[in-house]
């Protein structure tokens, strides 16, 4: 057994071992691949980690990732093990007004937030809500959806309306999907979990991140006893580690039995998240004052400098879409490319044959000033409108009406994803929070679709809505629009 006074001497960058559950890793060579950044892992370095581990790492991801040289053994339970926390007020809201309203009092989607909020720890609040540099991407991915004004049609029968749809080969109750989120196990003990049975539940589909905090096989798992109903499908971060890791991802998925793919393409790094920064920089100024901690491996001189914020990799180009879709397999389900951006890159990507194109800037996430997808979908309906009667067009960002959805739909996508405020919702209750989003995202739906003359989905079309507002402020022309075409996958 390995001593917990030996173990803390171990906090560099030259040395770094963790105790996580009774266990003792070298975590040494695995700093600069740390998704999160090395300095997280060296602000508790030489410590017991398990209490803030267990909320955003799957279980058993500690042997998948390290090799058995790296997993030292034991600690003894004997010897003096030093615990990292967080400070109580970033691990909890304990200010007595910060009370959530009963799911009951909640009529929107923004009531949810504002509720959630209030009693999430800070570590949850500032990972779900935070945007890139100065959030301009945020803000505008919620005020683009005002601009595009309804036309309705009056005097019609409108008794019934049904809001099924057809995503991706499956027959969805309503027109919408959970879209990927990370670490839900911040927002909720059950994380992943309440979103899956959530799914089931509503039968919509749900695109499960490349970065759960629960193991992808748990989620499939809890997806077969759920009950018949919903869909799993499964987000990919290309690993930086090259094509066989990559491989290995995509296999597992596929064995498990998700049922598409989706290959994320606008995270080549990390954006630049300042309350997220701002946060850990104030824990590491906790933690040790004004002592420097190393943010990146030290290279040699023949090594190339690290990429900062390379978390994933920065070398992915349209070629690699090629093994990704052979690893994936043609029987296997649809890949859908997501993270699109431009009516250039759309087009590429529905020239080459995917199934879908999923229109996203990461929920303001990575690239500030970034187009809202509600911008690039009317783009693409300018300069290449053709391509959305050959793939299934899905958006995301800053969607928090059932009249949002119906726009989206308007103009040609098959469904949009809802992201944020489902991990609102499994922040207040679970499964039942989950299912009051999808609930009040129904109800505005049906309501819009009747006040507009609709009865079924299929009836919504661009001459139902007044885009003006945003079309003015796009590109009269695109210089590089007629490049070269690339082959079909």
């Amino acid at each position: 057994m390995i001593r917990g006074e030996e173990v803390l001497k171990h906090n560099t960058t030259e040395s770094c071992w963790v105790i996580v559950h009774g266990q003792v890793y070298d975590v040494t060579n695995f700093l600069g691949d740390h998704p999160g950044g090395s300095t997280v892992v060296l602000r508790h370095a030489g410590k017991d980690v398990s209490e803030i581990f267990d909320p955003i790492h799957p279980k058993g991801i500690l042997g998948e990732t390290l090799t058995m040289k790296q997993i030292l053994g034991p600690v003894d339970p004997a010897s003096s093990i030093t615990k990292a926390s967080l400070p109580r007020t970033n691990v909890e809201n304990t200010s007595p007004e910060n009370k959530a309203l009963p799911l009951s009092l909640c009529m929107n989607l923004d009531d949810l937030e504002m509720s959630a909020c209030r009693v999430m720890s800070r570590r949850a609040t500032t990972f779900i809500t935070s945007g890139a540099d100065s959030l301009a991407s945020v803000r505008r991915n919620r005020k683009d959806w005002s601009k595009i004004i309804f036309r309705p049609r009056v005097l019609r029968n409108v008794a019934r309306a049904d809001m099924r749809r057809n995503i991706l080969g499956k027959k969805s109750s309503l027109p919408f999907f959970i879209a990927p989120m990370g670490m839900a196990k911040l927002a909720h003990n059950e994380g992943e979990l309440a979103l899956v049975r959530g799914a089931v539940a509503k039968n919509i589909p749900y695109c499960v991140s490349g970065y759960s905090s629960i193991r992808h096989d748990e989620l499939m798992a809890c997806h077969k006893e759920s009950g018949k109903g919903g869909f799993l499908f499964y987000q990919l971060y290309v690993a930086k580690s090259g094509e066989d890791a990559t491989r290995q991802l995509i296999r597992t998925a596929r064995n498990l039995g998700y049922e598409a793919l989706f290959v994320t393409v606008d995270a080549p790094v990390i954006g630049k998240r300042e309350e997220d920064e701002r946060y850990k920089a104030e824990l590491d100024y906790a933690a040790r004052g004004a002592e420097e901690i190393v943010r990146t491996p030290q290279t040699t001189s023949n090594e190339a400098p690290p990429v900062l914020r390379g978390t994933h990799s920065y070398t992915l180009s349209w070629d690699d879409l090629r093994y990704i879709r052979d690893a994936w397999g043609a029987s296997s389900g649809p890949v859908v490319i997501k993270g699109i951006q431009t009516a250039e890159d759309a087009k590429i990507a529905a020239d080459m044959g995917f199934d879908g194109i999923y229109l996203s800037n990461h929920g303001g996430r990575q690239l500030d000033y970034a187009p809202s997808s509600i911008r690039t979908l009317l783009e693409i309906r300018r300069f290449c409108p053709e391509i959305l009667s050959k793939v299934q067009i899905f958006l995301d960002g800053g969607i928090r009406r059932g009249t949002d959805i119906i726009k989206a739909l308007c103009l040609g996508a098959t469904a949009v994803g809802i992201g944020r405020p489902f991990n609102y919702g499994i922040a207040l209750d679970g499964l039942a929070g989950c299912n009051k989003v999808t609930q009040l995202l129904s109800d505005e739906i049906e309501t819009t679709m009747r006040l507009l003359g609709v009865t079924d989905l299929g009836q919504l079309g661009p001459e139902m809505v007044n885009c003006r507002a945003l079309e003015e402020q796009l590109p009269t022309s695109l210089k590089s629009f007629h490049a070269e075409p690339r082959a079909r996958i």
